[in-house]
């Protein structure tokens, strides 16, 4: 999407009554997409807050448990708006935690691959830590190999946001707001950041992100759950089942940086326009870019078909054929990475001491095209003050029978 003055806002007025508040929270839903098939606990969809614990400076952390009306869960944190659990369930009407993390904070506190956290200022990865904005050289951490990733060494996955629990007419959820300061970790302008959860009653887990500027900065925020439709992690994904609606993937360097080129899909092992396993040609090394990656993390450019910049399109599909769960995803953004957790090597002990080993998870990151800043080719991601950032993604669960 491009940003301008003119970019679609959606206001979220907060009412307090009682324990909830109210919160405007609009719902799209394109005709392209299935309808889920909903879940079978029937329950009462409810919002509640709980302690957390506190990060080691002492400030005060929570957790917010959102469960619609047909018993899907999703538990999320204002640290780093981490999703710690989300449960759906499977064919049998069995409901299982479908996203990789940890039992308490203490988990997220240490070194962790982004479990189901809000990524920011600028997600996925810029080239040495460095990019050239309005004639000033701005240079970020760098935290992988010779790269900036996520944010930074202090990304907002490691930050403390305020939190607001909602429930009204389309759901209940959660609006969560950071300010990061100028500079915070070597970008320029304030950025007022405000990012709402909403999961709705079609089983929709719906991200909006917002944000405006005091000076002209890059922005690109994500959401980084790590999925695996089995349930509790019991295996790999490889099985998993995967549809990405992409011509055109963004070629990277061995650093996995973009080398500028949109390269087609067509006859390599980045061809998902057809539902593939994920394990049916994950190990072609004699591509290179599988090579390069250990697997696939890459961005792919969504067929958008001329949409508008504010309109959401299908990005991608997963369903696993034991359980039968399936997930969909739709978005407004231009592009998908999905990485398929070549880097998990099971020193990871999660929920429920569950090791989390190599491949045992997916993640697909909606978002604008990595190192974004440094070709100007690729979509806008400069947000200038006096404009309004505004993105949506939808994360619908359902059951293939």
């Amino acid at each position: 999407m491009e940003f301008s003055r003119a970019a679609r806002m959606h206001r979220a007025p907060i009412v307090f009554t009682a324990f909830a508040l109210a919160a405007q929270v609009g719902c799209a839903s394109p005709s392209s997409m299935p309808a889920a098939t909903p879940a079978t606990r029937a329950t009462s969809a409810s919002v509640t807050r709980a302690p957390f614990g506190a990060t080691k400076e002492g400030r005060a952390v929570e957790i917010f448990t959102l469960t619609n009306a047909h018993g899907i869960e999703a538990r999320i944190t204002n640290y780093g708006g981490i999703i710690v659990s989300l449960k759906t369930p499977d064919r049998n009407g069995q409901f299982a935690d479908i996203v990789l993390g940890y039992d308490s904070l203490s988990g997220y506190l240490r070194d962790t691959p982004y479990f189901g956290a809000l990524i920011g200022r600028v997600g996925n990865r810029i080239a040495r830590g460095t990019f050239t904005l309005d004639g000033v050289t701005y240079h970020l951490a760098i935290n992988n190999g010779v790269n900036s990733l996520h944010g930074g060494l202090r990304g907002f996955d490691k930050v403390v946001w305020a939190p607001e629990p909602f429930q009204n007419a389309t759901g209940v959820g959660l609006v969560l707001t950071y300010t990061s300061p100028d500079m915070e970790e070597g970008y320029p302008g304030a950025l007022s950041t405000k990012v709402t959860y909403t999961l709705t009653d079609q089983d929709q887990l719906i991200v909006d992100y917002q944000a405006t500027t005091t000076k002209a900065t890059p922005v690109n925020l994500t959401q980084h759950s790590y999925w695996n439709l089995s349930g509790n992690a019991n295996r790999d994904i490889l099985g998993h089942v995967l549809m990405i609606n992409a011509d055109g993937m963004t070629p990277v360097d061995s650093t996995l940086i973009p080398t500028g080129e949109i390269a087609n899909v067509s006859g390599t092992p980045f061809d998902f326009r057809t539902p593939t396993a994920i394990g049916a040609r994950i190990d072609q090394k004699q591509n290179q870019q599988i090579r390069f990656a250990g697997g696939y993390d890459h961005n792919f450019v969504l067929n958008r078909g001329g949409a508008a910049a504010d309109a959401m399109v299908r990005a991608a599909s997963v369903t696993e054929p034991t359980t039968g769960r399936t997930l969909d995803v739709t978005t407004m953004e231009p592009g998908l990475q999905f990485y398929s957790g070549n880097f998990l090597d099971g020193t990871n002990v999660g929920k429920g001491g569950h090791v989390y080993h190599y491949r045992y998870a997916l993640v697909l990151e909606t978002q604008h095209y990595p190192d974004s800043p440094n070709h100007p080719e690729f979509p806008n991601t400069i947000l200038h003050p006096g404009q309004q950032y505004h993105t949506r993604t939808m994360f619908t669960f359902g059951v293939a029978r």
